[in-house]
């Protein structure tokens, strides 16, 4: 890995839990949540998409897929980019995809011309979560729980700021010319954002520290590393498919119920509001009882959360059981990256965490989807709701079966 030189030439490391470090994750949650429009905006858009080519919801909910999709293979791709090169490389890449992406949907005159270049537009806006997290972790030590989970939160902030934004200037100048500015303004405002992050961490020796400390972790394990890598991914792919119900669907559910999309696109800000508080509790948690238990309380109580849903369909209710979604789902993410860093080098960090993001991404594609398909068979989201229901039992599953397996393992100091 390339030192960072000092100004007369000297080469010294960068120390973690620093001012530096410290100033750095400021940057990190800026462009994550800059970026992070590539997740949310088309959720937004999706009643107006569907309006405009006149499509089924199913097939309405298609761009969003590709997203979904995109961010899933770009997160592999860019966490790899980002090991080898640093973050500035793929975080520079990524800008300029979903700034093309984003014009491109303007001017398409197809709904699948939107859908894929929602993918191009999902593979860009990859850089700006998994390898941040990644990246970030490497600069923390005693802090890494919060501070992979305020990097983390970035994207649930963009989630809170940019629905209400993009859904006012639909109303006022349509879904083509908003996705064309939003395009331009991502130009403009990630690329200096960027250069702020070129420089590298110097960590080899905290590198072969945390490797060791990893190998013993996984020699202690009942099960392999790709045991492991499997179990997550699966998990991943299950508690995404029980997220995306909610949190793709709520702004078309308002307006079924006859409370407007603008309600929804309210209770979809609200609920990512209150995801951002769960994510900074999720990583106070996480520093003190790990990943595993941090990531299976969130999953029971997203379970709840889904519970209520279908027990409750007014407006007040809704926005009640909305914001309760978010504090309880927001921190499963996050818990994702920790684990892998707890459990794998941190030579591998970016790769691995890029394939257990890929099956989240996968879940949530793939649950937008299925809830689309069962609204257009039911007529209703109340199956969708149960779908979600039975998938994060999978995540509650397999989370509950590592924790108790591992508990026969002898408990390591944190790298």
């Amino acid at each position: 890995m390339t030192p960072s030189h000092t100004a007369a030439g000297s080469t010294e490391p960068e120390p973690t839990d620093s001012a530096k470090a410290w100033l750095r994750l400021c940057v990190a949650v800026l462009l994550s949540t800059i970026g992070g429009v590539g997740m949310w905006s088309v959720m937004v858009a999706l009643p107006a998409i569907q309006a405009e080519f006149g499509v089924a919801r199913a097939d309405a909910s298609l761009p969003f897929t590709m997203a979904m999709v995109g961010f899933a293979g770009g997160g592999i791709f860019m966490g790899r980019l980002a090991d080898r090169f640093g973050i500035a490389v793929p975080l520079s890449v990524g800008t300029l995809m979903m700034s093309a992406g984003y014009i491109a949907v303007g001017y398409a005159q197809s709904l699948w011309l939107v859908a894929l270049t929602h993918g191009l537009i999902g593979v860009g806006c990859s850089a700006s979560f998994g390898p941040l997290m990644a990246d970030i972790s490497h600069w923390f030590v005693r802090r890494r729980g919060i501070a992979v989970a305020l990097a983390a939160a970035g994207n649930y902030l963009a989630g809170t700021i940019w629905p209400p934004v993009v859904q006012h200037f639909i109303a006022s100048d349509g879904w083509r010319a908003t996705h064309t500015g939003i395009g331009l303004f991502l130009l403009v405002t990630m690329l200096p954002l960027v250069f702020l992050l070129r420089r590298r961490i110097e960590h080899q020796h905290a590198t072969a520290a945390a490797s060791a400390a990893a190998a013993r972790r996984q020699a202690a394990m009942p099960f392999s590393p790709l045991t492991l890598q499997v179990l997550l991914c699966i998990a991943g792919v299950a508690c995404c498919m029980a997220m995306s119900m909610p949190q793709v669907h709520i702004v078309a559910y308002c307006g079924d119920l006859g409370y407007g999309v603008a309600r929804g696109a309210e209770m979809l800000s609200l609920m990512l509001a209150c995801g951002i508080v769960s994510r900074i509790a999720s990583g106070f948690i996480a520093d003190r009882i790990g990943g595993v238990r941090t990531l299976l309380l969130g999953s029971v109580l997203q379970g709840v959360a889904l519970v209520l849903y279908l027990m409750f369909d007014g407006l007040f209710s809704l926005y009640v059981v909305s914001a309760l979604f978010g504090l309880f789902q927001g921190g499963l993410v996050p818990s994702y990256a920790i684990i892998v860093r707890e459990y794998y080098s941190p030579k591998e960090a970016g790769t691995r965490l890029g394939l257990v993001l890929m099956a989240t991404l996968l879940g949530m594609a793939l649950g937008g989807w299925m809830s689309g398909v069962i609204f257009d068979h039911t007529g209703s989201y109340q199956a969708a709701f149960l779908n979600g229901i039975g998938w994060n039992l999978v995540n509650v599953t397999i989370m509950t079966w590592l924790l108790l397996r591992s508990r026969r393992a002898p408990a390591f100091a944190r790298a």
